[in-house]
């Protein structure tokens, strides 16, 4: 049974309307309305009817690697960006990268800490993404990197007075901003990715769009966007998101101590959202790793529990398509689902992170999701995910080149949420 439309709160609802600080607290009312020891198998998802992965439009069987990447990977793209997400610009834009700060003894010497100014320019006009990197300071060759958006700004991440305030549009109750330093370093977990040798970027998601309906008139969509003329598969908040994520990649590329060839990109609920479809567009990610992110990130949306594809638009109309919107009520329409979109990282490893106490995100969903991404990785002759039965709770797989945990708790992202991708991406970075 779906949620009633009052209930808007946990994975749709945390970030601008509550704001940083008290993200946590309102996700702590995410409960399991039914079935919270449910277990999901193969058998459940088989059970929705499916979009099949590996059958071309033209209802070929998909059958070697080549007849998928020269035709189905493509056609599931273009579904999604037709009918889900929406089309990212082809226009060309112009790229600049300037150190405003840094410092090699960062953190108690600890990590080299280095804030960016990324300038994206068209003739329509500027927008400016402030990057923060940490690396570890010992590293004497280039290191892997966690890349990952946060919701309230670079100095939410992290105690560290230098960390530059946001400059424009901050979520409604994190200003002034100054009030929030490190209000969510619990979350990034920065000293220990960089004890485990690896490397952390992050961007603040409101420097590439604002999280509120402003017309596409701000962010990103300024340098592209014509409001009055956007098509119904113009991209929304998430499909921005995710290219502005690959444009942190561009300038990753250019950094001599990052090893651009080992990025894993990772999101949080909204952000795990646009992480995932970073991925799938995007080929360069080693590992895309996804934190609850329910509905039209990694849950199916043919399960009729947690937050629907209704509720989502309803709540959140700027963050997808306009044609997201007749899917409303009608997800058995949809031409694809989210088992596609895992589907579109492979050969890639994919891990995908749910927690039990997170009913609106569906954690059997994500799972189910996950499972049902398999084919696309057995086409390379790679193991997907290695079982087809729910694990119990802090029992993860990892043993294929798609990981699964469920942690205890509720909406966030943990310790041992890091600890878990970190062990995965390890694995198969060596």
């Amino acid at each position: 049974m779906r949620r009633p439309k009052w209930f808007m709160t946990g994975n749709g609802a945390t970030g601008w309307r509550a704001g940083i600080a008290v993200l946590g607290a309102l996700c702590a009312v995410i409960v399991a309305l039914s079935g919270a020891d449910a277990k999901a198998d193969v058998e459940e998802g088989d059970s929705l009817k499916l979009p099949e992965i590996m059958v071309t439009l033209d209802g070929e069987a998909v059958t070697s690697v080549a007849q998928w990447r020269q035709t189905r990977r493509d056609e599931i793209l273009d579904l999604f960006r037709t009918h889900v997400y929406g089309r990212s610009p082809d226009a060309p834009v112009e790229m600049s990268y300037k150190t405003f700060e840094e410092d090699p003894h960062a953190l108690g010497g600890k990590a080299l800490r280095r804030q960016v100014a990324l300038t994206l320019s068209t003739e329509a006009g500027e927008a400016r993404i402030d990057v923060l990197l940490y690396l570890p300071a010992a590293a004497e060759e280039p290191v892997p990197v966690f890349l990952l958006l946060n919701f309230g700004g670079n100095h939410t991440v992290h105690s560290d007075s230098a960390i530059a305030l946001p400059r424009g549009w901050v979520q409604p109750r994190v200003s002034p901003p100054e009030e929030y330093r490190g209000a969510r370093q619990d979350v990034h977990c920065v000293e220990l990715i960089i004890e485990r040798g690896y490397g952390v970027a992050t961007a603040y998601c409101g420097d590439i769009d604002p999280d509120y309906r402003h017309g596409f008139t701000h962010g990103v969509h300024q340098l592209f966007d014509v409001p009055e003329e956007r098509p119904g598969d113009a991209w929304g908040a998430v499909a921005a998101w995710a290219w502005g994520l690959s444009r942190i990649l561009d300038y990753l590329e250019t950094e001599k101590a990052v090893d651009s060839s080992r990025v894993a990109v990772l999101g949080h609920s909204r952000l795990g959202k646009a992480a995932l479809w970073a991925g799938a567009e995007d080929e360069r990610f080693s590992v895309v790793i996804s934190n609850n992110s329910g509905c039209t990130g990694a849950a199916l949306a043919r399960r009729p529990v947690g937050e629907s594809v209704a509720a989502i638009n309803r709540s959140f109309p700027h963050w997808f398509a306009d044609n997201y919107k007749a899917y409303s009520d009608r997800e058995d329409e949809l031409p694809v689902d989210q088992h596609m979109l895992i589907a579109l990282i492979a050969p890639r490893p994919a891990y995908v992170g749910s927690a039990s106490e997170d009913r609106w995100a569906d954690p059997e969903g994500e799972f189910l999701a996950a499972v049902h991404a398999a084919p696309a990785y057995e086409l390379y002759g790679l193991k997907g995910l290695s079982t087809t039965e729910m694990p119990d709770v802090n029992t993860p797989i990892q043993e294929g080149h798609i990981g699964y945990h469920l942690r205890a708790g509720r909406h966030d992202v943990t310790e041992y949420d890091w600890e878990r991708y970190m062990d995965f991406a390890e694995k198969h970075w060596k």
